[in-house]
């Protein structure tokens, strides 16, 4: 019998604190309240995704910083993009980088999306509820991976 991998929340990947304390922030203000697991370098992402997946489950959403200490966000993306269970993830880069290169590599190695953090909290705010309205509500995620 086929085991197939259910979705639930958002796997959130982020190394500075206040970042992360921002993004829950933003999240909560915009009534995104169900399981969001935070990640705080690119192993630890790795290693959480992986045993979701081990697990029989996949987050709806990856929500991906570019400059991790370990392993950095394009690599996380490649690995996860390497692996039949989690290619068709949607993958969200939420950076303050402003490098063109990012955002090239980025889509290069199948990001869905690219999102540079507004400086302004309430920017910040708006920008996560539009996140959320999108890849929560709207976009139809691919379907569930059998295996």
């Amino acid at each position: 019998m086929a085991r197939c991998l259910d979705r639930n929340g958002i796997l959130l990947v982020e190394d500075n604190p206040d970042d992360v304390a921002l993004a829950l922030r933003a999240l909560r203000k915009n009534g995104i309240n169900q399981n969001i697991e935070v990640a705080v370098d690119g192993p630890d992402a790795l290693e959480r995704l992986f045993k979701r997946v081990d697990d029989g489950e996949l987050p709806h959403v990856v929500l991906l910083d570019l400059k991790l200490p370990g392993v950095d966000g394009l690599e996380v993306l490649r690995r996860i993009r390497g692996d039949e269970r989690t290619r068709l993830l949607p993958v969200v880069i939420l950076t303050s980088s402003t490098e063109e290169q990012d955002l090239m590599e980025g889509y290069g190695r199948g990001a869905n999306s690219y999102i540079r953090k507004p400086v302004d909290f309430s920017s910040f705010i708006e920008t996560i509820g539009q996140f959320g309205r999108y890849w929560l509500g709207i976009n139809e995620p691919p379907p569930r991976y059998c295996e």
